[in-house]
């Protein structure tokens, strides 16, 4: 295909910036890698900034996993984003799959209702009500039962059930299939790019649960990772825990948020096929 100067400098110009927002979302990540792996005296000879590190110290990193208090907390994270997500897909499905069937009685206005939920909520003080009205404080559920359903993820998840061709469900239920077998048996299998998309959606929140913790939970045990990481970078400029520790607090906090970002960075790119697919399928029609 041949371009004309207007197209050729059109395409340059797109890549150059695309480089650019790659840069700005690149540099900073390698920036807090490299100081936390690099000794702090290479760090301050260098004016505290440092991409490449011509040195290595995993003391940081050492000193994180040896405490109590970030691998409690990595399993109070782990668990919340685990059985969360379970929990998020499953009610999802039930709520958005009768949405997607336009035979169900007064389909357009539980979808008035989902749509409401959008533009309006509670606010956080009658949230924090009915939490401690029904003796979620201080609980992990505290953080997994008041964001079981989000009504953006159920839309979506309803798109991509309507796309589904008509003819498999009328199939089904000639075989004496039930609405719930149809759902588990069919249309969950078929739907797996917008369960995976969805799924990831609901995990990253799970994962970057904090709100909701400093709100509903004071038991310290309780703390998922990133509340402990807020503790650790609201540290001032002192080590730790005491005058002779050799691991200085910045390098602490750049290790504390390169393990608390870590897990979503390394399964992101095998779930990006399936993500982006899900996001434009279920997209379509609205």
């Amino acid at each position: 295909m041949v371009r004309n100067a207007g197209d050729k400098w059109f395409v340059g110009s797109s890549y150059a910036l695309l480089a650019l927002v790659g840069l700005a979302a690149v540099v900073p990540l390698l920036y807090v890698f490299s100081v936390s792996l690099t000794p702090f005296a290479e760090v301050l000879k260098h004016g505290g900034y440092v991409l490449i590190p011509k040195e290595l110290t995993f003391n940081a990193y050492k000193k994180l996993i040896g405490t109590s208090t970030i691998p409690r907390s990595l399993l109070v994270t782990v668990y919340i984003t685990v059985v969360g997500t379970t929990i998020n897909l499953i009610l999802t499905s039930l709520i958005a799959y009768p949405l997607s069937r336009k035979q169900l009685p007064g389909r357009r206005f539980f979808l008035l209702m989902v749509v409401f939920t959008l533009l309006f909520s509670g606010g956080i003080i009658p949230t924090y009500l009915v939490v401690k009205a029904t003796g979620l404080i201080d609980s992990l559920w505290a953080l997994i039962l008041p964001t079981a359903v989000s009504s953006f993820n159920v839309l979506i998840m309803k798109s991509f059930f309507e796309q589904l061709p008509e003819e498999l469900f009328e199939s089904a239920r000639i075989d004496g299939a039930k609405e719930f077998l149809i759902l588990f048996r069919l249309v969950v299998p078929l739907s797996l790019p917008v369960m995976i998309t969805v799924g990831l959606f609901y995990a990253v929140g799970h994962w970057n649960s904090f709100f909701s913790a400093i709100m509903y939970v004071t038991d310290r045990s309780l703390f998922p990772l990133q509340v402990v990481v807020r503790e650790i970078l609201m540290l001032t400029q002192q080590p730790l825990e005491n005058a002779e520790d050799q691991v200085p607090t910045v390098t602490m906090q750049m290790a504390a948020v390169v393990f608390a970002s870590l897990p979503v960075l390394v399964i992101y790119p095998f779930l990006q096929k399936h993500f982006t697919k899900g996001m434009l399928l279920g997209s379509i029609k609205g």
